[in-house]
């Protein structure tokens, strides 16, 4: 009827007229198969069905005895996770910007930008706290489970083909060897094996010129989450862009586009993240070498170890069909040598240092220097998924894959990590893959019995050996790293210990030593000088050795220093000790005022600290406190304190004296400065049994009324009142006040104090008061200002393109409307 739409008619128009429509794209022309949920659930439970099996195999965390929590899953992510769970249920006592838990106050915007960014991080918050250990692993396992999901759907989006081969290809790729032996204890990389094959997805937006704003969101999504493994994943899926023919002038400078534009809506977290970095303590340096390729032949195999090795590791049907692409006679020459050239170009540039250093930023890894593994994994996995969405690859395909991987398993003889378990998982798997695709070779349609056997042998031939490597990796992992147990009774009695001696900002409760990890006080509460990270500042790295600090992981793990002059200095009221809450002797308030201008002495030369810990401690209270005696024993009734960093073994005070264990080996390992106990008789010396040097001066010994009396001076001119809200700190002083405030906190980059940049007296916090009544210092994390400049910017030029977008539908609509008046030809309405 003429001026009357029908309701389909209206449907489309408003569709077409609508804002999120228009940016995000219509729904109904989604490219994607309607098989793709369901092959993207198989895929998903696939990976979480083989993790959780090869767990429980293994009897570890959380289905037995055996902790997970090795390296730095125990040390960092636990902890973390931890602290993210008082953030989200408003316990932390600050807020986003700074941390006044870990290294006596440290940036958090770094951390929580390099650690706890990914979405699924927050569903920490849903667990009770004391359940740390199982919320951390659940969050893993649903990210194994997101990246089998995603791609099983990029592999759909693709290129059309069997649901059963996108969910078998889907979960292999979750389930390669990087993703269960190395990032598995490392939640964060898990974010990079998601961001692949999203940013795949994008790709193929950009090819055929969809999705504008929805692909640079996605592209942020992927680089808040997790900026380092989304950088290689950037990399890798431009090289799949490029595979799929995405090399035309126009596609790449929309590729371009699309993730400058990602990233500077992601600038707001990845500035402070590059800064805080820049930042950080340099750690040590390692250079690269190339694994041999005995050992990198091995890691393809199922159930092999190692730390510098790539594991290249894939079920055995994904290999299988990866090894077959180059005989498969349906998948056209040029698709075939396209895609075999891809994926023998990534292994190669693993292995040639110009390319390693372009996979990791330009900087070889302390670590794990084969971080880009999960792209090759990512790369095979579409490779044979090339073959299979042109067809089931045939018995002369197969043979040429089985002699491909038989060629494999040959060169892997050379090498001693594979054992006899890995050739036989390897050939049964092999074997049963072959058996599984000449089944859906043959199933044509109406055998559906056929073909869910032949599916579900595939299944079984990713998902068997990856429960196998998993548990293989459970068991190999505590011989091999560091461990730390589950949250228990030691956690909950230490942690409540704390709770109940907190006087934080009046004084500090350090959770002391024994650490549980090197991150005890996010894991436990309080305010400690311990702290690891990839972001520990320099600035404190070098203060907290200075003053007799010890460190692991090279300087970037600091451990809690247990002195009553630096309790006294960083205004600890109160530490755990040898499994007791003890109450601290003398101590000062977070403010004290020096007389002298910020970091010089006497006529205006700049202080610094020397080559004694215990004079640098004096230098920074300002009063001397400490008998270095040449002979080794101190005056009766003196505190004896021990300090030889790099000294590895024990020491004790006389014969009798209870032994303390000092474990240096530097740069490795610092061994912190030691109490000893109370000098009750003449003549008594220290004894080192051990090794590793003792420098002139290693005894110290406290004069207690020598230091009461330096801290009463100090008292003296003093902040009379302190609050500290969040970043800022606001210290009330006498009347009168002149000198150098000094905030006892680690001068890091981003404070201010009074609108200005703060000064440093000694690696603390500072800034001159000429009779000022108060002091206030706020702290900002350095680039937070020029990333939410960039980011407000990437948000309007998205915020535009979806504008341009929307007005260049609405004539487009309304021109093409009267179309559907037009009468349908009968054998078109026939058809249909």
């Amino acid at each position: 009827m003429a001026g009357r739409r029908t309701f389909g008619e209206l449907a489309r128009e408003a569709r077409a007229f609508a804002f999120p429509g228009a940016i995000f794209g219509d729904v109904a022309e989604s490219r994607t198969p309607p098989s793709a949920p369901r092959a993207c659930g198989a895929a998903a439970l696939f990976a979480v069905f083989a993790v959780c099996a090869g767990d429980a195999v293994a009897r570890t965390f959380p289905f037995g005895p055996r902790t997970r929590a090795v390296n730095d899953l125990g040390n960092q992510f636990v902890p973390f996770h931890a602290h993210l769970w008082d953030l989200l249920h408003g316990r932390t006592g600050g807020g986003l910007l700074l941390n006044w838990r870990s290294g006596y106050g440290t940036s958090l915007l770094p951390d929580l930008g390099t650690y706890l960014t990914g979405p699924f991080a927050l569903l920490v918050g849903v667990f009770p706290r004391e359940r740390i250990d199982l919320a951390v692993y659940v969050v893993t396992v649903l990210k194994l489970g997101a990246a089998a999901a995603s791609m099983a759907l990029v592999l759909l989006r693709q290129r059309r083909g069997s649901r059963w081969g996108a969910a078998v290809l889907g979960a292999a790729y979750a389930l390669c060897g990087w993703a269960v032996v190395e990032a598995s204890y490392n939640p964060m990389w898990l974010d990079g094996l998601i961001a692949f094959p999203l940013l795949c997805l994008v790709a193929e937006w950009v090819r055929e010129g969809r999705r504008p704003v929805l692909g640079p969101v996605v592209v942020a999504v992927c680089w808040v989450a997790n900026f380092y493994t989304a950088y290689m994943a950037t990399l890798g899926a431009a090289l799949v862009l490029l595979a799929r023919g995405g090399a035309r002038p126009r596609v790449l400078g929309r590729a371009a586009a699309t993730v400058l534009l990602g990233v500077g809506l992601a600038a707001p977290v990845l500035v402070p993240v590059f800064l805080g970095s820049r930042h950080a303590y340099p750690g040590w340096t390692r250079h690269f070498d190339a694994a041999s390729w005995p050992d990198v032949a091995a890691r393809v195999l199922p159930a092999t170890y190692s730390f510098f090795t790539p594991a290249l590791f894939l079920g055995a049907g994904a290999l299988l069909l990866a090894a077959a692409l180059p005989f498969h006679r349906g998948v056209a020459r040029r698709e075939r040598l396209v895609w075999g050239g891809l994926v023998a170009g990534v292994l190669l540039s693993a292995q040639w240092e110009p390319t390693h250093l372009v996979w990791h930023v330009f900087a070889t890894p302390n670590g794990s220097p084969y971080r880009q593994t999960f792209v090759l994994a990512g790369v095979v996995v579409m490779a044979a998924w090339t073959g299979v969405a042109a067809g089931w690859p045939g018995p002369r395909a197969l043979l040429g894959g089985a002699g491909v991987l038989a060629a494999v398993a040959v060169a892997a003889a050379g090498s001693a990590l594979v054992t006899g378990a890995s050739y036989a998982l390897f050939a049964g798997g092999v074997a049963a893959a072959v058996g599984a695709v000449v089944l859906l070779g043959r199933a044509g349609r109406g055998r559906r019995v056929v073909r869910a056997a032949g599916g579900a042998l595939l299944a079984a031939t990713v998902v068997v050996p990856a429960a196998a490597t998993t548990a293989y990796a459970d068991r190999e992992r505590p011989a091999r790293l560091d461990d730390y147990p589950a949250w228990g009774g030691a956690h909950e009695v230490r942690a409540a210990a704390v709770r109940g001696a907190d006087g934080w900002p009046e004084h500090r409760t350090d959770p002391g030593r024994p650490q549980l990890t090197g991150n005890d006080p996010l894991l436990v509460g309080g305010q400690g000088a311990a702290y690891y990270s990839s972001h520990t500042p320099e600035v404190w790295t070098r203060t907290l050795a200075a003053l007799g600090g010890g460190w692991t992981s090279h300087g970037r793990s600091l451990q809690s220093l247990d002195n009553p002059v630096t309790d006294a200095l960083f205004a600890v009221g109160a530490r755990w000790r040898e499994g007791v809450l003890t109450r601290t002797g003398e101590r000062l308030p977070l403010v004290t005022v020096r007389p002298r201008a910020a970091g010089t002495g006497p006529g205006g030369r700049e202080l610094r600290y020397g080559s004694s810990a215990f004079r640098n401690q004096e230098l920074l209270l300002g009063s001397r406190v400490y008998d270095l005696p040449a002979d080794g024993a101190c005056p009766v009734g003196s505190d004896v304190f021990a300090w030889a960093p790099d000294f590895t073994g024990t020491v004790r005070l006389g014969g009798t004296g209870r032994p303390a264990e000092l474990r240096g080996g530097l740069p490795k390992r610092r061994a912190a400065m030691t109490p000893l106990g109370t000098q009750r008789a003449a003549g008594v010396r220290v004894e080192w049994r051990g090794r590793g040097a003792v420098p002139e001066g290693s005894v110290g010994c406290l004069d207690r009324g020598r230091l009461s009396e330096a801290v009463a001076r100090l008292r003296a001119t003093a902040a009379v009142d302190v609050r500290v809200d969040g970043d800022t700190v606001r210290a009330a002083l006498p009347p009168g006040t002149r000198g150098v405030a000094v905030l006892a906190a680690p001068r890091i980059a981003g404070w201010r104090c009074g609108g200005r940049p703060a000064g440093e007296h000694l690696g603390l916090v500072a800034v001159e008061v000429s009779g000022g009544a108060s002091v206030s210092c706020a702290f900002r994390p350095p680039g937070l200002r020029a990333g939410a400049a960039g980011g407000t910017a990437a948000l309007l030029v998205l915020v535009g393109t979806g504008v341009r977008l929307r007005r260049a539908r609405r004539p487009h609509a309304t021109k093409t409307s009267p179309v559907h008046h037009r009468a349908v030809p009968r054998e078109r309405a026939g058809a249909a």
